[in-house]
């Protein structure tokens, strides 16, 4: 198996490398593929990689993306491209890489791993709009009719563990947690680990299949010919309801409303087990925690203090203990219905 985990050396360079790319380095990695490029440049709204649409000569643009460092092997990137195509294959509309003339979609260049992409436009969808909201159900039931075939090698499976309790000891660990506040997060965190399991326990054994991982409103894009998803970087093994939940906000009684246009199109092309509804504010929380410990794990990159100046500052871990004592109460009710 092919990585990128080589050396503390290796990965130290590498990662200095990624911190200094620039338009230099982007343009030539493109015309190393035999692209022209024209010296249009535009960089994408992305953190964890680097992201840029790169005009070329007489062609429409592209956008290259470059992976960070020390994240994924290289088996894991080219597992989840060969998922992107095998759906758009299946005319899934979907944005999997575009491959050389040897087939490859996964290219280096000096210390950098890269791949290119069409550009795809769109708007983001309306969550307000039934229509909409069927139109992805029926998009993502037919993403994990494929996920469910068989599992991904390579990649992860969503755990409290790796989400949860790994994100909540990184951040006491290292020191983000302001000192009057580490014994009340501390305590917190504890709590809505042992809640989380509740809710996985009360959900029942779960079926994973591969998942978008990430499918919230930004990564789906509106055209008047429907929706295409895009950025499969976070593909994963999970429960299905995983690319389902980011769709529901709200109230209880807005989120119930919507939750029946979005399953009312899943369940055309696929059966929702009602079960893992016990799952949405579990895997909320998930995503909450995780996020602060993102944030933290990057925070060395100088890209994230000025992306994310809010972060580290006592007034966003009170905001953030807040938000999840609410969530505490949350897991406590009784889970969405859907009839």
């Amino acid at each position: 198996m092919t990585t990128v985990h080589n050396s503390d050396a290796a990965g130290s360079n590498e990662a200095q490398a990624y911190g200094e790319l620039g338009p230099e380095q982007i343009l030539d990695a493109v015309e190393h593929l035999g692209l022209r490029c024209d010296g249009r440049l535009l960089a994408l709204n992305s953190y964890e990689n680097r992201v840029y649409q790169v005009g070329l000569t007489d062609e429409s643009p592209v956008v290259a993306k470059f992976y960070r460092p020390r994240r994924w092997t290289d088996d894991a990137i080219l597992e989840e491209h060969a998922f992107s195509q095998a759906l758009a294959d299946l005319e899934i509309p979907v944005v999997p890489p575009k491959r050389d003339e040897e087939g490859r979609t996964l290219h280096r260049r000096g210390p950098f791993r890269y791949a290119l992409y069409p550009r795809r436009g769109g708007r983001a969808p309306d969550l307000e709009s039934p229509e909409h909201l069927e139109q992805l159900g029926r998009l993502l039931a037919r993403i994990h009719n494929l996920g469910a075939f068989q599992p991904f090698s390579e990649r992860p499976t969503l755990t409290v563990e790796h989400f949860g309790e790994e994100s909540y000891r990184y951040l006491l660990e290292r020191g983000f947690i302001p000192a009057e506040l580490e014994t009340p997060y501390r305590s917190l965190a504890e709590d809505l680990l042992l809640r989380i399991r509740a809710c996985f326990e009360r959900a029942g054994g779960l079926r994973h299949l591969r998942l978008h991982g990430d499918c919230h409103p930004g990564n789906i894009l509106s055209t008047d010919h429907g929706f295409h998803i895009v950025d499969l970087d976070d593909a994963r093994m999970g429960p299905s309801v995983q690319d389902l939940w980011m769709f529901l906000s709200g109230d209880r009684a807005h989120m119930t409303a919507r939750l029946a246009d979005l399953l009312e199109g899943y369940t055309q092309f696929r059966d929702f087990e009602p079960r893992e509804l016990h799952l949405v504010e579990a895997l909320r929380t998930l995503r909450m925690m995780h996020y602060a410990a993102w944030l933290a794990r990057r925070w060395a990159d100088p890209a994230f203090p000025r992306a994310f100046p809010w972060f580290n500052s006592p007034r966003y871990w009170e905001e953030h203990i807040l938000a999840l004592r609410e969530q505490a109460a949350l897991m406590e009710e009784p889970p969405l219905v859907w009839d």
